[in-house]
């Protein structure tokens, strides 16, 4: 995905980066109907194999270590032999922070498998992400019925929210219920939730399997090709560019002005802009520009303007922060709470062209929540469904304190901690930015 990593996950507590069991899988799973004569190849490796050896190979070189010491990914997939007994097994999903294309989805896989493929009879669904195991509201009961055609609307009928909550009473709450297996779809903040709750079945010694879907629509999840919605998202931002671009091109000295979703990495800026071919300067977090001077953002923008009679710019959310002064903010999830760099830039270059004495027309659009809120394409579609399955069966065989993902074309188990000890982020040495400096024309750096 050409991307950087934004930390050593070699600092995080070692004792966090294996993939953890709350018991010996010793029952014998109904999917051994489809392991048996299965051999490995590249698509498909059995649970004994080393998953990635290449990369645990590559990183002990890196950091002068011996190979047991680094976190190893587990094969995804099905178990010969399970740890829940799947007639007295009950299972309990949340959905927490924003929307994201393929939430229900997700949830319809869950389900589906737990109930098709293993005989799980009662799955729970908790309303409004982790204050739903809370505030003491009773869960809704998923079945065929419930999910039937979720996966053909946007948004979660579970319902979302952000914040955390007492792990203690989060698991008070599912020991009532009687709940063995935790589904968590969510980005690293609930991800981090997931964790202490985890912790806290294990000091109580509780055999409950806690297992993450990863959800961001900004893609920056360390280790996992790709975010489930991604896809959908930079494909639904591109008719926002060709919108701006008309209002551009329709006016003297237009300029469109589309800002998309990306806090702290600039992959569906980037992706969009290069899937509409019709974008002159994309700004994203990883690449700080300056406003003023003979180099800047917006001397440039004058240039492309007057070569051209209009120009459109594509700008990540979480780009420009340099510009403002931060005060301290955090949002309910304990992340940053961002200046919006939309308006700034607006302003700006209105105030900039009208300073030159040209005439100008800015066309400001912000389509983030109408982007997020749409029921996932074919792709995402399929990988939603493909996440579920690799979820429950990590789940059935005991698994806990873990997420699943894609790595490198394989489905994978990966340590919660190893999941939201890092960001991934758009290199600005990679090949990735360098396409879309090819694509707009744009100066490499604004300074």
């Amino acid at each position: 995905m050409h991307v950087v990593s934004t930390a050593d996950p070699l600092s995080i507590d070692a004792s966090d980066l294996w993939i953890r069991r709350v018991g010996e899988p010793t029952r014998t799973s109904p999917m051994v109907r489809l392991l048996r004569g299965r051999a490995s190849s590249p698509h498909y490796v059995h649970e004994s194999d080393r998953v990635l050896l290449d990369d645990t190979v590559g990183s002990a070189v890196a950091h002068q270590c011996a190979v047991g010491d680094l976190p190893s990914m587990e094969p995804g997939g099905p178990r010969e032999y399970i740890y829940f007994d799947p007639p007295t097994t009950r299972a309990a999903i949340v959905t927490c922070g924003g929307l994201c294309p393929g939430l229900n989805n997700v949830i319809r896989g869950l389900v589906l498998e737990l109930a098709d493929n293993y005989g799980v009879t009662e799955v729970l669904g908790f309303r409004d992400g982790f204050r739903g195991l809370v505030d003491g509201s009773e869960p809704v009961r998923l079945s065929h019925d419930v999910v039937a055609d979720i996966h053909n609307r946007g948004g979660t009928i579970l319902g979302t929210s952000r914040g955390g909550q007492d792990p203690a009473a989060m698991v008070a709450t599912l020991e009532r219920h009687g709940v063995s297996l935790l589904f968590v779809i969510g980005g690293d903040g609930t991800l981090r939730g997931a964790q202490r709750i985890a912790d806290e079945a294990d000091r109580r010694g509780i055999a409950l399997s806690v297992v993450g879907v990863p959800k961001t629509i900004d893609n920056d999840i360390p280790y996992i090709d790709q975010s489930f919605g991604f896809q959908t998202a930079f494909t639904r931002a591109t008719e926002s560019i060709k919108s701006a671009l008309t209002e551009a091109s329709s006016t003297p000295n237009g300029v469109g002005l589309v800002k998309l979703m990306g806090r702290h990495s600039g992959f569906i800026a980037c992706y969009a802009a290069l899937a509409s071919h019709d974008v002159d300067f994309v700004l994203i977090p990883e690449v700080p520009f300056e406003l003023e001077g003979p180099a800047g953002f917006l001397a440039s923008l004058r240039r492309r303007v007057a070569r051209r009679g209009h120009a459109v710019v594509v700008v990540a959310e979480g780009a420009g922060q340099e510009l403002f002064a931060y005060d301290g903010a955090v949002d309910a999830s304990g992340n940053a709470r961002l200046a919006d760099i939309g308006p700034l830039l607006r302003d700006r270059i209105l105030a900039d062209f009208a300073a030159e004495g040209t005439e100008l027309s800015v066309r400001y659009v912000d389509p983030g929540y109408a982007i997020r809120s749409v029921a996932a394409n074919g792709w995402d579609a399929v990988y939603c469904l493909r996440l579920a399955q690799a979820a429950v069966h990590a789940a059935m065989a005991g698994r806990t304190a873990m997420v699943v993902g894609r790595w490198h074309g394989r489905f994978v188990h990966l340590p919660i901690a190893l999941a939201t000890g890092s960001r991934n982020q758009v290199d600005p040495d990679g090949d990735l930015w360098m396409s879309v400096l090819e694509a707009t024309g744009q100066p490499a750096r604004f300074s």
